[in-house]
Parts: C-alpha cells; sequence; structure tokens
C-alpha cells in the first residue's frame, strides 16, 4: 500500500534489533531499519559510487591562495562589489541552513546508506560555510565581514528568496508528514540545482574577466560538491517514485513543478536585481536563459518532461559557464562526471 500522502512520518528508532536485515525489505521512507553501516549490503547500488566520489571530493578552504583577491576586491566596479557582498551573503546563510536541516531530513529516512550520503553532505555544507568565512575574513575588514554576512536579514530581495526555503524546510519541521516530506525533498533539489547557479556564475565570470581568481577557485570546489548533492536528491525522488508512486500523483506532481517554476522565477529575479546589466560579460537576458535552461534539465532529469519547451539546449552564449564550474577546468557530463581529488600538493587527479 504504501506511504499515503497525509501520512504523518514516523521518526526512525535509533537503536532497534528488531529491524530488516533483508535488503529487499529496505525503503526510502516508511522501513524498519537497524541503523546498521553494512557497505557490502546495500539496496541503492548508486550509493557506492556516490559515496566514493563525494569522499574523494575532500578539500580545505584555506589552502586556496586569495592574495590576488585581497588585492582586486577594492578594485572591483561599484556594480561588481555590490553583487560580490549580496552573493556572498546567500550563499553562506543557505549553506547554513542545509547543515542544519539535513539530519531533520534523515530523522525519516529509513535507508542507511542514505542516511550516510547525508552525512557527508552535512559536513560539505560545514566547509562551504567556512569557506565564504574564509573568503569574508581574507578580503574584508571585520566590520565588513559583519554587514556582509547579515544582509540576508536587512535586503528584502535576499530575504524573500531566503524565506522561499526557509518556509519550506520550517513546513517540513511542523507537519513531518509524506507530502510535507517530498515537498522539502523537491526544496533541496531546487536549492542544489537552480537557486546558486547565478551566484556561481557571477564569480566564474569576475575569473574570466582576470579578476578574483582564488574566490572562483573557492567555488568551483563548492560547486563540484553541490553536484554531488544534486545527485543525491534527485535519486531519492527517483527512488521514492518507485516505492511510494501514490505520492506522485498528478496533483502531487503539478505541486513540485509549481515549486520548480517558483524557484526558476525568483533565481532570474534575484540574477536581474543583483547582477542586473552593469556587470562586464553578464546581464540579466543571459541570467534569465540559463537559468531557464537549468529548471528545464532538473524538471526532464527526474523524468517528467520538460519545463520549458524552447530551453532544451544550453544557450550558447553561457557555454563557459560549464568549463569554469569544473574544479579541474574540464568539461564533464553533469551526472556522468568523474570524481577529481583535491589532494595538498594542489594537483588534481582522476581516481574513478
Amino acid at each position: 500500500m504504501g506511504t499515503q500522502t497525509t501520512q504523518r512520518l514516523s521518526k526512525k528508532p535509533l537503536f532497534n534489533p528488531q529491524g530488516d536485515i533483508d535488503v529487499r525489505d529496505r525503503r526510502m521512507i516508511g522501513g524498519n531499519t537497524t541503523n546498521l553501516n553494512d557497505f557490502n549490503n546495500m539496496k541503492y547500488t548508486w550509493v557506492s559510487n556516490w559515496y566514493r566520489q563525494a569522499m574523494n571530493n575532500f578539500w580545505i578552504p584555506e589552502e586556496i591562495n586569495l592574495t590576488q583577491d585581497v588585492k582586486d576586491y577594492p578594485l572591483l566596479s561599484p556594480a561588481e562589489r555590490a553583487a560580490f557582498d549580496k552573493i556572498l551573503s546567500f550563499l553562506v546563510f543557505l549553506d547554513s541552513l542545509q547543515s542544519a536541516n539535513l539530519p531533520n531530513i534523515a530523522e525519516y529516512i529509513t535507508a542507511n546508506e542514505v542516511n550516510l550520503c547525508l552525512s557527508i553532505q552535512a559536513f560539505q555544507e560545514s566547509v562551504h560555510s567556512q569557506s565564504y568565512s574564509y573568503m569574508l575574513d581574507t578580503i574584508c575588514d571585520p566590520a565588513k565581514r559583519n554587514e556582509i554576512l547579515y544582509q540576508w536579514k536587512t535586503d528584502e530581495h535576499l530575504l524573500a528568496r531566503n524565506t522561499f526555503i526557509g518556509n519550506l524546510y520550517n513546513e517540513f519541521q511542523d507537519q513531518r508528514d509524506a507530502r510535507t516530506f517530498l515537498r522539502v525533498v523537491m526544496a533541496n533539489f531546487i536549492l542544489e540545482g537552480v537557486y546558486f547557479y547565478s551566484g556561481f556564475m557571477f564569480f566564474y565570470n569576475l575569473a574570466r574577466m582576470g579578476k578574483m581568481p582564488g574566490s572562483a577557485q573557492e567555488i568551483r570546489y563548492i560547486n563540484r560538491d553541490e553536484n554531488t548533492h544534486l545527485w543525491l536528491f534527485r535519486n531519492i525522488m527517483l527512488e521514492l517514485k518507485k516505492e511510494e508512486p501514490q505520492l506522485f500523483c498528478e496533483d502531487n506532481v503539478a505541486m513540485l513543478r509549481e515549486m520548480l517554476e517558483e524557484g526558476v522565477r525568483q533565481e532570474i529575479a534575484w540574477g536581474r536585481y543583483v547582477i542586473g546589466d552593469s556587470i562586464e560579460g553578464l546581464t540579466g537576458d543571459m541570467v534569465e536563459g540559463y537559468v531557464r535552461y537549468l529548471g528545464n534539465l532538473r524538471w526532464s532529469s527526474l523524468g517528467f518532461g520538460q519545463l520549458f519547451e524552447d530551453c532544451a539546449s544550453e544557450p550558447a552564449d553561457m557555454a563557459w559557464v560549464s568549463q569554469y564550474s569544473n574544479a579541474n577546468m574540464v568539461k564533464t557530463d553533469f551526472f556522468e562526471a568523474k570524481s577529481t581529488a583535491y589532494a595538498k600538493s594542489t594537483a588534481l587527479i582522476d581516481d574513478l
């Protein structure tokens, strides 16, 4: 019968000797887990590759050189500097929120191998927050740093888009039923797959203009981690479609589509506000075309078809983003990308 949309989910027990051992009985939600980490018996075979890639992605923010960025930051145009500050404020808040929210989701996922992935993601989100703090501590004086960190509370545009995701997370905290679980998974998918990208492309655009190279490298490593997080929540959604098909009724699919469309709208509006047409190398139209393309890519990757019929291909004027977003400066297919390990020698080696 499966889990019904309005059914309140039960938090998984911590110590559960009566839990199921047979992997065939394992479920994403509503299962009976022992919480044993058994790396040799996994129901979800994709977890093994995900886990290895995520572990190989380990990196340390402070080992990226920001010397040139310290020199470049005062020389940025007023529009570039304002965008830099606002985008960092946005990114550091949402990664902090992710670190706090992922354990709440994990309490209701009864597939232990998937919870292993969520634990790694939570750690990586903490590293991302550390990275943004390192950038601010290095580039700005303490007063400017604090001003940037808390712009999300004082900038109405920034607060509004944080509120969209934050309310979805709070909704699951309050209701904890199958429908709000589905919504919180989709919210994570939107955050990882759409919400960060106008910010990321801004830093890559600075780098291609010869500015702030260290910041762009920090963002590359963060972007690489976010790709694996997106892959994780995509797979969670696909497994739910197989195990809990009743949750994907026509009304709920329409709800998920509306959520993604709203995420795309907010990302476009934010990009036009924070980047606009005053940044060398980027325009509001370029941002909109790329974000619509991303929304289309995310919806189709869930098996739902096209979100925007006219956005099936990457915009030609944004082809450079794919190159800059790869930590090794090598273009790779999104869901088939091979892991690139970070070593203290700063060498990047393909391991898989």
